[in-house]
């Protein structure tokens, strides 16, 4: 397999998904196998069991669809072919992992512009060059500088390389620094990690003096990796004179940056005091206003769904993990040791429950209700904040006068009008030729009304259906209305979904569907778009939700019964032991 330079141009992203726990160790035995050189320690670095780690497919300029694996807004993997690399990020934590060639920095321009490494730019150490065959993945360094500035596979075997004289193809590039997967991550620099044989040559760290043949070599090798097309400008001088420069840009840069993470630490800080107090404000006002004594034994799970989300203030949004305690289970820790307001305990083996509330305690007896608390704190469908509330649609089935139907309306100017029944049609013609007269006189002929207006002809008539939003003009569109589709689905091994489509014909933003939801049920949710629909999307999220689904749709936003087609389908219960 010849692999080509995908992150040469921009990149589209399609979909990005959060890494749950199977997938996490799906992902290390992967990378296992691909980098036996890494360490279970190395491993749990790169793939943490609690660390937002995300998966996002990305189509290359050439259409390649490329898995991209994020851990902190840094791409440490890409996958093409069902094919792991790293990203320069990981080599420069980890410079060890592939076998990597040396050239030349000036030959880096030519990289990063889209040209593989030709063997004339690879500078043989004294030790010989990586054992490698072809297609394996590699790695590609400066001279002077063991961090790898790009990635790649093995264009032909190292005992080819020897037997063609060092000329042809060396490394084909896929990935390199300062290209558009670098710059999807932080576009920090790579690091300086001085090699073996510069140190052997240099004191101190000095960098080696470059001899006038070595400045001949370097101007062969840009000019082997330039296309035929292309003029050589660069000398190997004003190359190292650039990355000097640019190390002297880095130190700036190093102390700006060191100001700006001060800042975002007070900011985050800030932040985090806010959740902390919104946190506290919805615990207390849920057990004063919501739960019952009855209501104990309490899941700690169903009091954060269904009572402290009730409790948030209308506008925002209460998360835990952004807030210092980052679980719910140590939030209700610390509010049991330090003010003694609930009890917690373990019922079932890891199933915790509140079993006990201090009803008398002084925090809670204390606490008043805030005004800009909201019932139901969710985002309205319309998207404004709390004007408008959202209400069904009006929806009356009509019949239209269909190409077959249109002579009989022609002279009663009948032929663009909706009628609620056939019947309704039939009257209104009779009324018409009772306008006109005699109509067996004048053409000679006996004429029945009851055999031309025959209800079976008429109804034949097209139905269409006519909805009114509030507010708005009526909407009449042909053919029976859509009904709200929900559907379960698997997902890989005993993984289910819930699929969610035609929102948008009743009027329902899918993504603020999709936002509630998320809430209410504590699973990730995604929008995907329905195949051969241009302006409609579905909502898809994690495990068997149609209960909930149902209840949001018929209670909340009181969309007929009718108009839901998969309630039908609620989810099963476990096998009984």
């Amino acid at each position: 397999m010849v692999y080509l330079y995908i992150f040469k141009t921009s990149i589209h992203v399609y979909f990005i998904y959060f890494c749950v726990v199977a997938f996490r160790r799906k992902l290390k035995a992967d990378l296992s196998a691909a980098f036996p050189s890494l360490s279970a320690d190395e491993l749990s670095e790169l793939v943490p069991n609690k660390e937002e780690l995300n998966v996002v497919k990305i189509y290359a300029h050439k259409g390649d669809a490329v898995t991209v694996y994020v851990l902190h807004k840094n791409p440490l993997f890409f996958e093409v072919d069902k094919k792991l690399f790293p990203t320069v990020y990981v080599l420069w934590r980890y410079p060890a992992l592939l076998p990597a060639f040396k050239t030349w920095p000036p030959v880096l321009q030519k990289l990063t512009g889209g040209a593989d490494l030709m063997l004339p730019g690879v500078v043989v150490p004294s030790c010989g060059l990586p054992d490698v065959k072809q297609g394996d993945s590699c790695a590609v360094t400066l001279v002077n500088n063991r961090a790898p500035v790009a990635v790649g596979t093995a264009a032909v075997a190292t005992e080819q390389m020897h037997s063609l004289g060092m000329k042809g193809r060396g490394v084909c590039i896929l990935h390199t620094y300062m290209d558009y997967l670098w710059a999807f991550g932080d576009k920090s620099g790579p690091p300086s990690l001085p090699d073996a044989e510069s140190e052997a040559h240099g004191e101190n760290g000095e960098e080696c003096e470059i001899s006038d043949k070595e400045e001949e070599e370097v101007d062969k090798c840009v000019e082997e990796q330039s296309s035929p097309e292309e003029t050589v400008t660069d000398q190997a001088h004003s190359g190292f004179e650039e990355l000097s420069l640019v190390e002297q840009d880095e130190e700036k840069g190093e102390k700006s940056n060191e100001k700006e993470e001060e800042t975002q630490d007070e900011s985050c800080l800030v932040f985090t005091e806010v959740m902390d107090a919104m946190l506290l404000q919805c615990f207390l006002h849920a057990l004063k206003s919501k739960v019952k004594k009855s209501e104990l034994p309490l899941l700690t799970s169903t009091f954060l769904r269904n009572y402290m989300f009730s409790c948030c203030p209308s506008g925002k949004q209460l998360d835990i993990k952004k807030s210092s305690y980052k679980k719910l289970s140590k939030f209700l820790q610390t509010m049991e040791q330090r003010y003694n307001i609930v009890r917690v305990k373990e019922l079932t083996k890891g199933v915790e429950s509140i079993v006990e509330v201090d009803w008398k305690n002084p925090e809670l007896r204390s606490f008043s209700f805030p005004e800009d608390t909201d019932v139901e704190s969710t985002p309205l469908p319309d998207g404004e904040e709390g004007e408008i509330p959202y209400h069904p649609p009006e929806i009356t089935t009509l019949y239209s006068v269909s190409a077959r139907l249109e002579p009989l309306f022609l002279n009663a100017n009948k032929r663009s009008v909706c009628f609620p029944n056939p019947a309704s049609s039939y009257c209104l013609l009779f009324a018409w030729v009772r306008q006109q007269g005699d109509i067996a006189g004048r053409v000679g002929a006996c004429v029945s009304l009851e055999e031309t207006l025959n209800p079976k002809t008429l109804g034949r008539m097209q139905e269409c259906y006519q909805a009114v939003f509030p507010g708005q003009p009526p909407i009449i569109k042909k053919g029976h209305i859509e009904p709200i589709d929900i559907t379960v689905a698997s997902r890989g091994s005993n993984k289910k979904v819930t699929l969610i489509k035609n929102l948008e014909v009743y009027g329902l933003d899918p993504a603020v569907v999709a936002s509630v939801l998320q809430h209410r049920v504590q699973a990730s949710s995604v929008l995907q778009p329905v195949p051969g629909a241009k302006d409609r999307v579905l909502v898809q999220i994690q495990g068997n939700q149609i209960q909930q689904v149902g209840k949001l749709l018929l209670d909340h936003y009181q969309i007929p019964r009718k108009c839901i087609q998969g309630l039908e389908k609620p989810p099963k219960g476990g096998k009984k032991k």
